[in-house]
């Protein structure tokens, strides 16, 4: 028996607003109204602050496009615009502190997997820039989250337990737990996280003991 630690991607291993502050752009151009990116900006800062009812900075802008009339095609194409810019000084991410070196640590005890609804477009330098290239056992893109998490979910609660990480709750952890996986809340909406989640930190960092805990003591009953 071996645990599995699924990661998700956007908010989670790739931080930082440029990604979606890159699709805000791509949507404006496509839309031809700068004021959607006023109104990303807006969003985003609400959402920094635990006040927005969006799951992310991807929904803020969606439904700011759309209340500014931007079709749901156009959305589209702007996404896939934005994903060409991944990891580049027009959509930069930095990495939580310390990745590397925990992820490193977490191999003796556990497979690591990055589950994402992002596309494999540019993934592979983001994965580089981020420092864990090579770090991973399995990466699923275009997931289709969160139905699409489960089946992964599924085949890994065959071989031992499983921790389901992100900073979407609906998304990257509630059909992880309706299966019996456990489940770590990041992100902003870990100021207020729903009673069900095993751990929960703003900053994954402020959660590598307790995951490493996880992991070795799973481990240990398999």
């Amino acid at each position: 028996m071996r645990p599995t630690v699924i990661f998700d991607f956007d908010g989670t291993l790739a931080l930082g607003d440029g990604p979606v502050r890159a699709y805000a752009a791509c949507v404006a151009r496509e839309a031809g109204d700068s004021r959607i990116v006023d109104d990303a900006d807006d969003a985003l800062a609400k959402i920094a602050a635990g006040e927005s009812v969006f799951r992310d900075g991807y929904h803020a802008v969606a439904v700011a496009a759309a209340n500014r009339g931007a079709t749901p095609e156009m959305l589209d194409a702007a996404y896939r615009a934005s994903r060409e810019l991944l990891a580049t000084e027009a959509a930069p991410i930095s990495a939580p502190s310390g990745i590397s070196a925990f992820l490193d640590a977490l191999a003796p005890h556990a497979d690591r997997y990055l589950v994402t609804n992002a596309p494999d477009v540019r993934l592979t330098d983001a994965l580089v820039e981020l420092g864990i290239d090579g770090r991973l056992e399995q990466v699923v893109t275009s997931a289709g989250k969160p139905r699409g998490i489960e089946a992964v979910v599924e085949d890994a609660l065959t071989r031992g337990p499983v921790l389901s990480i992100g900073d979407i709750h609906e998304f990257d952890l509630a059909p992880a737990a309706a299966l019996g996986a456990d489940t770590a809340l990041v992100g902003p909406a870990a100021t207020r996280p729903p009673a069900d989640v095993t751990m929960a930190a703003v900053h994954l960092p402020e959660l590598y003991p307790a995951i490493q805990s996880w992991a070795a003591r799973s481990a240990r009953l398999g």
